[in-house]
């Protein structure tokens, strides 16, 4: 009978702040989060590096590499972050293939450690191995979320009789988990950071999002995590994807005429990252 691999964090310290992205969804928007943290980061002077666990998908990776090739077909001077791509295991033992993996993912954020101040990891949706050993080394993480309760169910459940009873859901329950894993280990919390992704100015959808947004208050009280305004659904994050560019290089050497909406999603993004309240940033001004 074999015995469940458990991760568990690096009890030396690191250099770098270590970021997540996620949740256990797709469709939430993680990959667009995660790169414009990491480019704000950037130009905010910030070294930073990313991590892109979502071995099948690659989206963080496919970004980055697309910014790659902007940069160097125009000469652009854009800010480029450090990446480790991880692949999964070839052990068919599940006890040796997490080992395994757990090893490849402590040796990219010591490599990382050594020359970023920052790093950001875009985890796979799901609950997997490689999801969770994220989540247990998380200083801060950020869940984006659809403005919408097929989402909220992802966090939790609550009794449509009244909105008061929230019961924590099976994310909200990995996620204290992780917490719990990581306090043993290094006795350092998590600061945990739920946005609400996507939301959209529909009149017709207002009643439903001021029902999200109680239910979600009430849950953070419960399970702690910090509300915090994500990014309303655009196309232009779509149409940028292509060109590995973000909101924030639209007014540098990025491609793109900035508009009355642009200029509206660049708020929102400082914003969320004067909520985020990242170490070392207090009070420095936004250079973006």
């Amino acid at each position: 009978m074999s015995v469940a691999y458990v991760p568990t964090p690096v009890s030396a310290p690191r250099m770098a702040h270590v970021i997540v992205v996620g949740n256990q969804k797709g469709g939430a928007g993680k990959s667009t989060v995660a790169m414009h943290i990491i480019v704000a980061l950037m130009r905010m002077g910030r070294r930073t590096g990313a991590l892109d666990l979502d071995v099948r998908q690659r989206s963080l990776t496919r970004y980055i590499e697309n910014r790659g090739r902007w940069i160097a077909a125009r000469g652009a001077k854009l800010p480029a972050p450090q990446i480790f791509e991880l692949h999964e295991s070839a052990q068919r033992s599940l006890d040796l293939a997490e080992a395994e993996d757990e090893a490849a993912f402590r040796a990219a954020l010591r490599r990382l450690s050594e020359t970023c101040d920052f790093i950001v990891i875009d985890s796979p949706g799901g609950d997997s191995f490689m999801a969770r050993l994220a989540h247990t080394w998380a200083d801060t993480l950020i869940t984006p979320l659809n403005d919408s309760f097929v989402d909220f169910d992802l966090l939790g459940s609550f009794d449509e009789n009244c909105a008061d009873i929230v019961r924590p859901s099976i994310y909200s329950e990995m996620v204290w988990d992780s917490r719990k894993k990581k306090a043993l280990a290094v006795r350092t919390p998590i600061d945990w950071v739920v946005l609400r992704n996507r939301t959209s100015t529909s009149r017709i959808e207002a009643k439903n999002k001021q029902r999200v947004g109680e239910a979600l208050k009430t849950l953070s009280q419960r399970i702690g995590f910090r509300l915090a305004p994500g990014l309303s659904e655009r196309v232009i994050y779509r149409e940028l994807f292509p060109q590995g560019l973000t909101m924030l290089d639209l007014d540098g050497e990025g491609d793109g005429e900035m508009k009355m909406g642009h200029l509206a999603a660049r708020q929102e993004l400082r914003d969320l990252f004067i909520t985020l309240k990242l170490p070392g940033l207090d009070g420095e001004p936004l250079k973006f």
